[in-house]
């Protein structure tokens, strides 16, 4: 789920009409909001401008998206809302923030993240500072640039070709079952990556990829990339540095699954939606 397309991203808060913006209020991986049975809305401006000066670094533009602007705040530990607004764990607010609003919290929140990890310079160990018309920061002292980083990880759902999905479990997943995972390697294509990840964790051969869609994953920084792939031979020796389970199931007889937000669960339900409309 990127972006909303109109949304318009800035680099300087002179770009931004400050004082009528909705504020990301983030604590860690929370995000202040006020929540009541109709809706669930960020903070306005107005209503919390006094704690800016609790802010752990300059507030963050984020950007605009027709007559709405928002920026990132980041506060510490201890800091008291006023009583309409609580913090809540991002994840929790899917569904319950607009969609696009929920975005643009995710995206401040790698963005935040990147501005902490990138303060000093990993060349030389010099100041590091943005250049205002991108999110790049140049070091003072040699020069080095760096961007907000993004990893490549990749999902894979196996199947037999009719209505049989090889899953995955990990240890603290309790009764829950996903698809494959894992981080593409450098210089390693994606492909290359699908056939590797599964043949490492399941112990099976696939063939047959089929790119299945991406998602922006912003804990931190994160882009799944989705395929499809379909079983060829092998019988199942799990990676038990990975995994504690990989078994088969029907559509019809799934386990417990991921959350309705992950791209790995709406590639479960459009697999399941296939085999099921073909019965």
């Amino acid at each position: 789920m990127p972006l909303h397309p109109d949304f318009e991203r800035v680099y300087t808060l002179a770009a931004l009409p400050i004082n009528s913006c909705r504020l990301i209020l983030q604590r860690g991986g929370e995000v202040a909001v006020a929540r009541s049975a109709e809706r669930t809305t960020l903070p306005a401006h107005s209503d919390v401008a006094h704690l800016l000066e609790f802010a752990l670094e300059p507030v963050l533009p984020l950007g605009k998206m027709g007559e709405a602007a928002y920026a990132a705040v980041s506060l510490p530990e201890g800091v008291e809302l006023p009583s309409e607004y609580e913090f809540v764990d991002i994840r929790q607010l899917f569904g319950a923030l607009p969609l696009e609003e929920y975005l643009i919290a995710g995206y401040a929140g790698q963005i935040r993240h990147w501005t902490l990890i990138s303060a000093h310079c990993g060349s030389c160990g010099g100041t590091m500072s943005g250049v205002n018309k991108e999110w790049m920061r140049k070091c003072s002292g040699c020069g080095n640039e760096v961007y907000p980083p993004v990893c490549p990880a990749l999902l894979v759902l196996v199947h037999d070709g009719g209505d049989g999905l090889l899953m995955a479990h990990k240890p603290g997943w309790g009764d829950r079952y996903s698809i494959f995972a894992g981080f593409v390697l450098p210089g390693e294509s994606l492909e290359e990556c699908v056939h590797r990840e599964v043949l490492e964790e399941a112990g099976v051969i696939v063939n047959d990829l089929q790119y299945a869609g991406s998602q922006p994953w912003p804990f931190p920084h994160q882009l799944m990339i989705g395929f499809r792939a379909r079983y060829v031979s092998g019988e199942i020796a799990i990676d038990e540095e990975e995994l504690d389970d990989s078994r088969w199931f029907t559509a019809t007889t799934l386990p417990a699954l991921p959350g309705p937000l992950s791209l790995s669960r709406q590639m479960i339900d459009s697999w399941v939606n296939e085999v099921m409309g073909a019965i």
